[in-house]
């Protein structure tokens, strides 16, 4: 069998023979990004990428995701069933222009990789050779879940309607992901923590419907648009007060619409939220604390209000066991120097919190600045200006895989 320390040493040794490769595949997919669920050229490269390498390929049908099982050679002829893990890799581009100039620029206009999924599509490949080069080490399965649609189309919702869960025959029994980064630290940390890693996210839509008027005269009008900036302003009071400061809430309202004149009284006034929560208990809570609060409010001023409140994501929950698990491949992997147990969540929210709802598991970070980049100045995810460095490329398809390898060894134990 196998030494851990044999294997650390293979894997780091083979996925940076590998990295010219896993970077060309990134510098393709940057080129060409694509949004939301229908991917079809990204697709169509992860296909390419797999073909040969003895995985079951799967394609959506509600989506161009891909799913990959490799059965595992070295399991032992007594186990009744093999154990899998799954390990996930996002797809999808934002509708960003990018300005960052490197070489690979987005070359579709208005697209781009803004979030770095080209490096998680990537490294996720990396790793599918890396593992498939050691299947008959395996001692159970492995999923790839090559997902679209994470930025804001909850397409890890949809593939697991579509069966990704099930892929192996049986459910996973741990899940993986991973995240990078164009700031927060230094290049080439990984970062994770255990419980809560990031936030629930819901949505909020907000019309005041009130009388319209002359300007000069709002007694004789109901004003949607004083009534509305009440509300706005109410809605922060509310969870400081009506929630545990160690249990927080972040409310911004990005979206703020009324009127066409200054000295026109409008019919209606609208706004738009974003809700950012840390624990099931406070996302289920603010579900009837804010309409309560908002039809309060309309009704001590004799408007009508329309609330939509949109359940969007949950916490990304990482489990204990799971994490440090995690942790400690990091950790036998790159050295402890390369690790940064987080302190906090982050506010940001991930349709990844779907697969850990339904399996144990654990979603670290890898920062991607680059080499000479103050990571706490520069430009951060979803920037127009953000630069993932192409270094940690191999680093991560070797994680990927080690948590593969080794958290399969474990459950047949």
């Amino acid at each position: 069998m196998t030494s851990s320390a044999d294997l650390t040493s293979s894997l780091l040794q083979d996925a940076h023979a590998l990295q010219g490769d896993i970077a060309d595949l990134r510098h393709r997919l940057h080129r060409e990004p694509e949004i939301g669920l229908d991917l079809p050229r990204t697709q169509e490269k992860v296909l390419r990428w797999l073909d040969g390498l003895g995985y079951e390929v799967s394609t959506g049908t509600e989506t161009t995701s891909v799913t990959a099982v490799l059965r595992g050679g070295g399991r032992p002829a007594s186990a009744e069933a093999a154990p899998v893990v799954l390990l996930r890799g996002d797809m999808d581009a934002l509708p960003v222009q990018e300005q960052t100039g490197v070489d690979y620029t987005s070359q579709v206009d208005g697209a781009m990789h803004a979030c770095g999924h080209d490096l998680h599509t990537a490294m996720l490949a990396g790793a599918a050779t890396l593992l498939s080069e050691r299947q008959h080490q395996l001692q159970g399965d492995v999923v790839l879940m090559f997902q679209p649609g994470e930025e804001g189309f909850d397409g890890a919702s949809v593939m697991i309607r579509e069966g990704v869960l099930d892929a192996a025959g049986r459910r996973p029994d741990a899940a993986y992901g991973l995240h990078v980064a164009s700031a927060l630290a230094p290049g080439g940390t990984f970062m994770s923590r255990e419980g809560a890693i990031m936030s629930a996210s819901d949505g909020l839509t907000v019309t005041v419907k009130g009388v319209g008027g002359h300007g000069s005269a709002p007694f004789m009008a109901k004003d949607p648009v004083t009534v509305a900036a009440e509300m706005v302003m109410a809605l922060q009071s509310m969870v400081t007060r009506q929630f545990d400061i160690f249990d927080p809430i972040v409310l911004t309202v990005g979206v703020l619409q009324a009127g066409t004149k200054r000295n026109i009284i409008p019919e209606s006034a609208r706004f738009e939220a974003t809700i950012r929560s840390y624990s099931s208990a406070a996302k289920e809570r603010l579900h009837s604390a804010i309409p309560q609060l908002l039809h309060g409010i309309a009704a001590a001023h004799g408007v009508q209000v329309d609330v939509d409140y949109q359940d969007e994501y949950p916490v990304t929950i990482n489990d204990v066991a799971e994490s440090r698990f995690a942790c400690d491949a990091v950790q036998e992997l790159f050295g402890n120097e390369r690790y940064l147990a987080m302190p906090n969540p982050l506010a940001g929210s991930e349709d990844f919190s779907r697969v850990l709802e339904e399996v144990p598991g654990a979603f670290l970070f890898l920062s991607a600045v680059p080499d000479g980049t103050d990571h706490a100045s520069a430009a951060f995810n979803h920037s127009a200006y953000a630069v993932f460095d192409d270094a940690v490329l191999a680093d991560g398809s070797a994680l990927y895989a080690r948590l593969a390898i080794e958290r399969l060894s474990k459950e047949s134990v």
